[in-house]
C-alpha cells in the first residue's frame, strides 16, 4: 500500500480521536503495517517527578500501534472491520522530560488471519533537529509490543 497523503499523512481513525488531538500528535508517515508519529511533551503530561507520565508514553505508543494496524483507506470489503489491541506490553527504558519531542515508529512484525504482532519504538529528543544530525529520532525511551485482532466494526 502506498503512503497516504492528504495535506500531510492522514488517517481516518484520527478524525474523531480527541485524545490524540489533545496530545498534539502529528503523523509523519503511514504505509501498510507502518506508522511514524511525533508529539512534544507538555507540562500537563508530566508526573509528580517532573518526567513524562507512563500513561502518556503508553497512549502515544498505542496511537502509533492503531495507525499501523488499520489501513488509512480500507480495502474493498474491509470497510466494516477494525483492528484493535488484544494485548500489549511496554518497557520503559529511560525518562523523558517537558519540551522533549517524542517520536514513535510502529512496524508490523507478523500477521496471520485476524491476528498481528507489532513493535513500536519510542524515542525522545531535545529538538526535532536531533534526527537530522544523528540519523535517529533521539534516544530510545520505551519499547511497546502490541498484539492485534481484527473484528467487525459495531
Amino acid at each position: 500500500m502506498a503512503e497516504t497523503t492528504l495535506s500531510g499523512p492522514h488517517h481516518q481513525i484520527l478524525e474523531n480521536d480527541y485524545a490524540s488531538e489533545w496530545m498534539g500528535i502529528e503523523v509523519l508517515s503511514l504505509s501498510d503495517g507502518h506508522a511514524t508519529i511525533r508529539m512534544t511533551l507538555r507540562q500537563e503530561m508530566l508526573n509528580g517527578f517532573g518526567m513524562a507520565h507512563g500513561g502518556m508514553i503508553f497512549a502515544f505508543g498505542d496511537t502509533a500501534f492503531a495507525l499501523a494496524c488499520n489501513p488509512a483507506v480500507p480495502a474493498p470489503g474491509e470497510e466494516n472491520n477494525i483492528t484493535v489491541a488484544s494485548g500489549v506490553d511496554i518497557n520503559f527504558l529511560k525518562p523523558a522530560f517537558r519540551g522533549q519531542v517524542l517520536t514513535a515508529v510502529a512496524d508490523r512484525r507478523s500477521s496471520a488471519g485476524r491476528s498481528g504482532l507489532y513493535d513500536i519504538q519510542i524515542f525522545a529528543a531535545d529538538a526535532p533537529q536531533a534526527e537530522a544530525t544523528s540519523g535517529t529520532p533521539g534516544e530510545l525511551i520505551a519499547e511497546f509490543r502490541g498484539r492485534s485482532r481484527t473484528i467487525p466494526k459495531k
